[in-house]
């Protein structure tokens, strides 16, 4: 067993396979450890995040030491469902799998139905469940190169796993079939379809369509809303608040704002509780209009105008009925925050009101036309405006704090110096999920293996087969299929989130890389 840093609040335990994985899983659950938030198993490894006041570090490492089960002992049944998928087997990859596998197409189909498949842990997106086989000649690699395209309900295959994709998705794994039984509907409780521990037997039988019992759209028109409108975007807006946490056993990350105190400072200045649902948007310009009296306020990158006359940046400020509000893009950062005293009307989903722009979990993004309406829930007093951050502009260099790690061993120490020391320019293709950064020279490794899937952690920096990394940000999958070569600070995440394209980050670590040795208990 092996502990490796991630961050002040998450660790991640290296385990030998997934049987000692799920066996150290089920005795932490079974033995819960004080200030563990959340724990996140993958195909070798659990991702442990701790709250506020406790570290990750050697103490809780020797915790955990303290509860791996004895040699030998198996996962606990967790689950005495078996769910019965059937499947069409058509996939593009089939003729290739069956060569991997030295059988006929016909055979592997037998032996995809043959064998017990069991939900080991969900991840990727919602509703994608990684099922465990018992059959070791489904143990495949992933596709050289990644479809840019896989469509919703394919069953496909990886390295000893079977998954079903739950909604168009791009992905490296080998396409065996399709099953038109939908993996996630918010329509059900859970929405996942597939639960940790449950088992699955494939049936060969023609994909029909299955009806989904998603829950009906929203068709009051939009006209029929009075409230804040918009009248002209640039970017998509979308709602955001704190975020879901608590739901990763469906694959489900927490998302949320991307700048924290830019949401709670607007929040805090028009009396609402700091974690609020509140608009953001992306850069603007963006124009609106009130349809009745409300009390806003704008926290993060841009300032705005109301008939003209500017709003100091942070301040509460009221609109009347038919007054315009003229939010312009910023010079400096990425993204604002507006709040509405008493809050917006807004449906939860999954106890969160945030957007997941790659999960599709949560509100529609709301376009020109389109308005909302105050939800006049209770408020307290409006609070002076705060102090707002400087934020980096296009050309600035931004210095990010990182811990090196998890996988920071799977480089050389001159290619850490040099990922450390050279200058990673911010390209235009990045977004909520994560930021796309090219360099002069490619961050290269020496361990060439593929890596299990495992855990990430919001602020983790992937190392692609590019060598040019990506910076996970709020709406990044749970799990992933590249080495992280370090994780970002978490007091950074809210500047990260504002470093427009254009810009320059260099990665500053306070220490080298190691592993944690966890402290023994007598």
């Amino acid at each position: 067993m092996r502990f490796l840093p991630i961050s002040r609040r998450s660790l991640l335990v290296e385990l030998e396979d997934l049987a000692q994985t799920l066996a150290l899983y089920d005795a932490m659950r079974a033995d819960p450890l004080p200030g563990i938030t959340d724990i996140i198993p993958a195909a070798r490894t659990l991702m442990i995040r701790t709250e506020p006041g406790t570290a990750a570090d050697a103490a809780l490492a020797g915790a955990i030491l303290a509860r791996q089960p004895a040699p030998g002992t198996m996962p606990a049944a967790r689950s005495d469902e078996t769910i019965e998928l059937p499947v069409t087997y058509d996939g593009e990859d089939l003729p290739e799998i069956a060569r991997l596998m030295e059988l006929t197409e016909a055979e592997v189909i037998a032996a995809h139905q043959a064998a017990t498949w069991q939900v080991a842990f969900c991840g990727f997106a919602p509703g994608f469940a990684y099922l465990s086989g018992d059959d070791p000649r489904f143990d495949l690699p992933r596709r050289s190169s990644p479809r840019t395209r896989i469509p919703a309900g394919s069953v496909a295959l990886a390295g000893r796993f079977c998954g079903i994709y739950p909604r168009e998705t791009p992905g490296g794994w080998q396409l065996l079939g399709r099953t038109a039984v939908p993996m996630w509907d918010l329509g059900r409780d859970p929405p996942a379809l597939l639960q940790p521990g449950m088992r699955c037997r494939f049936v060969a039988q023609q994909a029909r369509p299955h009806p989904s019992a998603a829950l009906p759209p929203d068709r009051t028109p939009a006209t029929a809303i009075r409230g804040l409108r918009i009248l002209a975007t640039g970017f998509p807006i979308t709602f955001q608040d704190e975020g879901r946490p608590g739901q990763t056993g469906q694959g489900v990350s927490g998302s949320g704002a991307m700048d924290i105190g830019a949401l709670r400072r607007a929040n805090r200045a028009v009396g609402n509780p700091s974690g609020a649902a509140a608009l953001e948007i992306t850069l603007g310009p963006v124009r609106l209009r009130a349809e009745c009296m409300m009390v806003l306020a704008l926290a993060g990158a841009a300032r705005a105008s109301i008939d003209g006359a500017p709003v100091p940046a942070g301040a509460a400020f009221a609109l009347d009925p038919g007054d315009e509000l003229l939010i312009a893009p910023p010079g400096s950062g990425m993204r604002s925050y507006l709040a509405m005293r008493g809050g917006y009307q807004v449906t939860p989903v999954l106890g969160s009101a945030a957007t997941d722009t790659l999960a599709f979990v949560g509100p529609d993004a709301l376009k020109a036309g389109d308005a909302i309406a105050p939800a006049n829930g209770a408020a307290i007093a409006v609070a002076a405006p705060e102090m707002q951050p400087e934020l980096p502009g296009p050309g600035d260099l931004v210095e990010l704090p990182v811990t090196l790690g998890p996988r920071a061993d799977w480089f050389t120490p001159d290619m850490l110096h040099h990922f450390l020391t050279q200058e990673w320019r911010v390209t235009p293709d990045s977004s909520r999920v994560g930021i796309r950064l090219q360099g002069e020279r490619p961050v290269t490794r020496i361990d060439a293996r593929e890596l299990p899937s495992e855990g990430t952690e919001t602020g983790a920096i992937q190392v692609p087969h590019s060598g040019q990394p990506v910076l996970f940000l709020a709406d990044h999958p749970l799990t992933g299929g590249y080495p992280v070569i370090a994780t970002l600070r978490p007091e950074a995440l809210d500047l990260a989130g504002q470093i427009p394209p254009g810009a320059r980050i260099r990665f500053v670590a306070d220490a080298p890389f190691a592993a944690i040795e966890p402290m023994r208990f007598s």
